[in-house]
């Protein structure tokens, strides 16, 4: 065996088998291209509501009602009509792929009036459509709230949120998608998260598991796979073996950090050069403390207040500290040696980062 056959091995295995973290099924890291969900979106009206409906100021919900019953042969004037019970809603589902006439999704319902709470309510058939206008699939059922509202808004109480519902099975697909997998010699993985590595390892792993060289990466995001001879009829069970096999994914050092909340992520490749770090903290102290100060004797002055003001500065004092990680436990071992909290530590991460020092990305949410 000669050196170049030698190199070969390494590399195929240093790019299927890294030993620094752990596998991940191919099923949690990619998808088949062409093989997804579809969004649909209907505009509905809930009914049976005790009273937590829109009010007269909602006149889309009193024109629907007033549509609705005119197509059930039932002639009303938009005007005087007060309907506490009725509510307009926005109702949303996701079709999934390969779904069938006569299957059932589940569907969420969204008040767009001033109906205080869904609870109690029914949804009455709505068309759900697709972004080319077709209708798929059509809703209605009693709503589950995981809420509820008491009171008129002014005294009362609000658990969670009663103006959104779900209605679990609550629509019954119409239409179907066309999609197909017969007939097809390739197939064409797309990476949840886009990494030349992990796609590299990933078209390694199923060219060792076919014995053979079916598959290439076409850049960091797809993995082109041809179907072998025996599996040219059972595209399915292709499928299957492939949502099976398990790769080791690769990621660029980050670190992610929000301010708002002052949480902070760090990824396992990390890692910080070595760095000096000083971080004193400036306290400022405000006081104030009204004096009552009684006018002068034998005088007819009245008593006034004296407002006094006291202002303390106070700085911590902090030596330089060294900071270097060859590993995320090192880092997280010499940032904590600083004493600061997490507010603390995005701001020294910053500058680390100034200064070059921190091998990482900073994202900030």
């Amino acid at each position: 065996m000669n050196i170049k056959t030698l190199i070969s091995i390494w590399f195929a295995f240093s790019l299927a088998v890294p030993m620094h973290a752990q596998a991940e099924r191919v099923k949690d890291l990619a998808s088949i291209r062409g093989v997804r969900s579809n969004q649909l979106i209907g505009y509905g009206i809930v009914i049976g509501l005790n009273g937590t409906g829109d009010s007269d100021k909602t006149t889309f919900t009193t024109q629907s009602i007033v549509a609705m019953l005119a197509r059930n042969n039932v002639r009303v004037g938009a005007q005087g009509l007060k309907l506490k019970n009725v509510a307009a809603v926005m109702v949303t589902a996701e079709l999934p792929p390969f779904s069938r006439v006569g299957n059932r999704i589940d569907v969420t319902i969204s008040s767009i009036g001033d109906a205080r709470s869904l609870v109690g309510g029914t949804l009455i058939a709505t068309p759900l459509k697709g972004h080319n206008g077709q209708i798929f699939a059509v809703g209605q059922g009693p709503l589950a709230v995981g809420g509820f509202s008491i009171g008129d808004g002014a005294v009362g109480e609000v658990k969670n949120h009663p103006t959104v519902a779900r209605i679990s099975s609550g629509a019954l697909v119409e239409r179907e998608v066309p999609m197909t997998l017969s007939g097809k010699t390739k197939i064409q993985l797309q990476l949840n998260e886009s990494d030349f590595t992990t796609a590299a390892r990933l078209a390694k792993v199923i060219d060792m598991q076919l014995g053979g060289d079916y598959a290439r990466a076409l850049d960091s995001g797809t993995i082109e796979v041809n179907l072998p001879p025996n599996y040219q009829r059972k595209q399915v069970e292709f499928l299957a073996l492939v949502e099976r096999l398990e790769v080791t994914p690769d990621s660029a050092a980050k670190v992610v950090v929000n301010e708002r909340t002052g949480t902070i992520i760090m990824g396992q490749d990390v890692r910080i050069a070595p760095v000096a770090v000083a971080h004193g903290n400036i306290s400022v102290s405000i006081k104030t403390e009204n004096e009552a100060v009684p006018g002068a004797p034998l005088t007819t002055a009245d008593t006034v207040t004296q407002t006094n003001t006291t202002l303390e500065v106070t700085e911590e004092k902090k030596n330089l500290i060294s900071v270097q990680g060859a590993n995320l436990a090192d880092v997280v071992e010499g940032l904590n040696r600083l004493g600061t909290t997490p507010r603390d530590l995005i701001t020294i991460l910053q500058a680390i980062k100034k200064a070059g020092a921190l091998r990482a990305a900073i994202e900030v949410m």
